[in-house]
């Protein structure tokens, strides 16, 4: 390492935000990049420890401490071709990941990890910048054909990953347009559209061929996909979400989060929202039923669209302030955080279960109770909340059954994901593989990712015999 004392000189200083009260008013992104020079100072903070548990922390296995070395000495081209190594879209992860890497460094002992995920992002950014991002397409052609169900990062990383080795790779989306839950269920205020795009350009002129509007399963048969390539991966992702089956639940103005979220990321794009009801929190009071990601991203589209309030509960206790380092480092500990999206005012409330929606055919209010610690009801502890709109944000638990895996009858386990080990990610089905969520249940992007480019691996070894893709 070229700074090994930075880590006892640097002080973390990590990206900053727009004030909430600016940023709600929009829904492009609002991250504050820190300067170059900052970025590199942050860099020599990487403290060439002996075991760099950011690699095992990181999904994908990032080489960290490497290119943290290569921007410290400002070689950030090298930099970017070490971050594209193991991870097709560091732009995205530079975004949109929880940082387990960061959980995972050996500063975080003290609180104080390297800023792992803004010099990645920063990385990403220059290669674009710089235009060190060019396409890569293969040297040869081998003959084979694949085709990709799902274009979400699973999808998009296998994708890429097979036609640099010289198949020709097709990609089934069923919506106008790539991207998946990356497009339609991240909000343009934490990843605007623009950096799925340029992605998509470069997979297209590195020869992958999206076709978009096509819904396998519904529009086309599988079978038939089956038969006309070589071999099939399906990345459709875990879309069947897990419902809240009290009374009330069919009042109107009861959502699940996925149904409202792609709603106002085609509203940002232009893209028309189809035959459905339009679902708005203007002027509305709203609840989030969901502590996660997904109901995070409820709360800030929420307050844009000018909701009066938002209250967002959650069946779980409250995490504690801080970990058990001894207990949980390096693993990704639970403990007590707050999103930008959270910090735009939502009330948080712990410990709460819903009985029931009340309302006149519209919902009203709800009837909660809050729980003891063996998450049980505490008698008398009943109490309502006022509420023109809920959304259920409380995860997915499987892959829609219906239409393609039915079609398929590819062996499932017992939790309903598509059943195949993490080795070679082949389903009972020999030319059928599945990789990411549909496989492994809702997860996160980084996972995908990862995924993915396992799945390509094993896909170009069963069409080849062997294969020099990365694993």
């Amino acid at each position: 390492m070229g700074k090994v004392t930075g880590f006892l000189e640097i002080e973390r200083e990590d990206r900053s935000y727009q004030p909430a009260a600016d940023r709600v008013r929009h829904f492009k992104e609002f991250v504050i990049d820190p300067s170059e020079a900052d970025i590199t100072k942050q860099a020599a903070r990487c403290m060439d420890c002996g075991i760099p548990y950011c690699h095992t922390g990181c999904p994908i296995n990032n080489q960290i401490p490497d290119w943290n070395d290569l921007v410290y000495h400002d070689d950030w081209q090298d930099a970017a071709l070490n971050l594209h190594s193991t991870n097709n879209f560091p732009e995205v992860t530079g975004r949109i990941c929880p940082a387990p890497c960061e959980a995972a460094c050996t500063l975080n002992i003290i609180d104080e990890p390297v800023t792992i995920k803004s010099i990645e992002r920063a990385i990403a950014d220059r290669a674009f910048d710089a235009g060190w991002i060019v396409p890569q397409p293969p040297e040869k052609k081998t003959g084979k054909s694949v085709a990709v169900v799902g274009s979400g990062p699973a999808g998009l990383a296998a994708a890429q990953q097979l036609a640099r080795a010289g198949h020709d790779v097709h990609v089934y989306e069923k919506h106008a347009h790539p991207g998946g839950l990356l497009r339609y269920g991240i909000p343009d205020f934490k990843m605007e559209k623009f950096i799925i795009e340029r992605r998509v350009t470069q997979m297209e002129a590195e020869g992958v061929t999206f076709h978009c509007n096509v819904d396998v399963g519904k529009d086309v048969d599988i079978r038939d996909l089956e038969r006309k390539h070589d071999a099939v991966l399906l990345a459709g992702g875990s879309e069947h979400p897990r419902d809240l089956a009290v009374p009330g639940r069919d009042l109107d103005g009861v959502h699940f989060a996925m149904t409202f979220l792609p709603q106002q990321n085609r509203r940002v794009s232009g893209e028309p929202l189809g035959d459905v009801d339009s679902i708005t929190a203007e002027g509305k009071r709203v609840v989030v039923i969901g502590g996660g990601d997904t109901g995070s991203d409820c709360i800030g589209t929420s307050f844009r669209q000018g909701a009066t309030a938002v209250t967002q509960l959650e069946i779980m206790p409250e995490p504690p302030e801080q970990e058990n380092k001894a207990l949980t480092w390096p693993h990704w500990p639970l403990k007590f955080r707050t999103s930008s999206s959270q910090a735009e005012g939502a009330v948080r409330d712990f410990s709460v279960a819903t009985n029931r929606f009340l309302g006149d055919g519209k919902v009203e209010k709800l009837e909660c109770v809050r729980l003891d610690e063996q998450m049980k009801p505490i008698e008398g502890s009943e109490f309502t909340i006022p509420a023109d709109l809920v959304f259920l944000a409380m995860g997915f638990l499987h892959p829609v059954h219906g239409g393609m895996i039915a079609d398929l009858k590819v062996e499932l386990d017992q939790r309903g994901n598509v059943k195949a080990n993490d080795v070679d990610y082949q389903t009972s089905r020999s030319k059928i593989f599945v990789a990411g969520d549909m496989r492994r249940g809702q997860s996160l992007v980084v996972w995908a990712i990862r995924e993915g480019r396992q799945a390509a691996h094993s896909i170009d070894k069963f069409l080849m015999g062997s294969t020099t893709l990365p694993r």
